[in-house]
């Protein structure tokens, strides 16, 4: 089964948190929103560090390489069966100027036409009931988890 690690990058302003997230780019996502943002994340190969990958998965979506105290969140099981791991970080990133790596894809489906498109194609940052709206369903109980962990420690 695949794994994938991330950054759940967060920011609090006055009495709000805001979540980073990432929209997926291609022509299978164009119009899909609620339920297609993620936390920036990647495919772990065997025998790597997954804060590792989820780190250099961050360089590759967004153009930005991030550093400071991560905090380890359970991993959860997507739909498909995928399991993501995913470290939550709070720090502040703009959202222009930012880019991402470019893959291969076959479009139409079983057409052998390849495309080249970008891995993310919007960046932004949502306050947290609009994040849990537009997020991966099972991604949702990352920003839970945080926000549990965050009232504790107030």
């Amino acid at each position: 089964m695949k794994t994938s690690a991330g950054i759940l990058l967060f920011k609090r302003e006055k009495n709000s948190q805001y979540y980073f997230l990432v929209h997926p780019g291609g022509p299978y996502w164009k119009n899909k929103d609620a339920g297609a943002w993620s936390i920036p994340k990647g495919e772990i190969v065997p025998d790597e560090d997954p804060l590792e990958r989820a780190l250099i998965e961050f360089k590759e979506e967004t153009g930005q390489t991030i550093q400071g105290k991560f905090t380890a969140l359970s991993p959860v099981k997507q739909k498909g069966g995928k399991t993501v791991y995913a470290w939550a970080l709070e720090s502040d990133l703009g959202t222009s100027g930012l880019y991402s790596n470019t893959l291969q894809m076959e479009w139409p489906p079983r057409s052998s036409k390849m495309i080249e498109i970008p891995e993310v194609d919007q960046w932004e940052w949502f306050e947290s009931a609009e994040a849990k709206r537009r997020i991966n369903p099972a991604q949702a109980a990352f920003i839970d988890e945080l926000e549990k962990i965050l009232n504790e420690v107030k």
